[in-house]
């Protein structure tokens, strides 16, 4: 099989695998409801958490981690067999998984930030690489309560963590680069928000605000 095709194929599944956002259907299907008809309109586990609380977030999460990690063994055991390179079938189905959460097709192309998803592709990458990212994603998050801050830093440390843990491989380091660019740039207006401190702080509750 012809090395284009084969990113193309890895790109579309992954892509299509992206698409089943988890907030979106767990909001529609279970709750009956649009999770990005609330809040910040985002379809993302933390505003289907400040919308409907703690009670289906579990089924976010599980959807949002599942998809990747099947992407990233298709894309992976795909690429390898092929041609011999598990680490950039892996980085090619996490660009394409993350294109689909952000941009689902089936959901009028609106959906979450790809933290969680991307979150999945560090860990499956190599944990070194996860440590770190998810270390100052959690300390980040803890002393300052912003989740945007937390995601943004934690995230921009992933090409050079990349880079130095897999090989000084400059390709591996371009593609985590690309999945950074894309989940920087869906972060773009709380990056706004943060410099001009005007950025929603995490609070921890159960169920939905009005029950609290």
């Amino acid at each position: 099989m012809p090395i284009l095709f084969t990113i193309a194929l890895i790109l579309l599944v992954s892509y299509l695998l992206g698409c089943f956002n988890g907030s979106v259907m767990t909001s529609h299907f279970i709750i009956r409801d649009d999770v990005r008809k609330h809040g910040s309109g985002n379809a993302g586990l933390t505003n289907f958490y400040r919308t409907y609380g703690a009670k289906y977030a579990l089924c976010v999460i599980f959807c949002d981690m599942l998809k990747m990690v099947v992407a990233g063994l298709i894309g992976g055991y795909l690429f390898r067999y092929l041609h011999g390179d598990w680490t950039l079938g892996l980085l090619l189905a996490g660009i394409g998984c993350e294109l689909g959460h952000m941009f689902p097709v089936f959901f009028g192309f609106k959906g979450g930030k790809g933290i969680l998803s991307g979150g999945t592709l560090v860990i499956m990458l190599d944990w070194r690489v996860a440590l770190i990212a998810w270390a100052l994603f959690i300390l980040l998050w803890l002393v300052t309560k912003y989740v945007s801050l937390g995601s943004v830093c934690g995230t921009a440390t992933v090409p050079v963590t990349t880079f130095l843990f897999l090989g000084h491989n400059w390709l591996y380091f371009a593609l985590s680069l690309v999945v950074v660019g894309l989940i920087i740039y869906c972060h773009r207006e709380n990056i706004v928000r943060l410099v001009k401190h005007q950025e929603n702080k995490f609070s921890w509750h159960i169920g939905p605000p009005e029950q609290q």
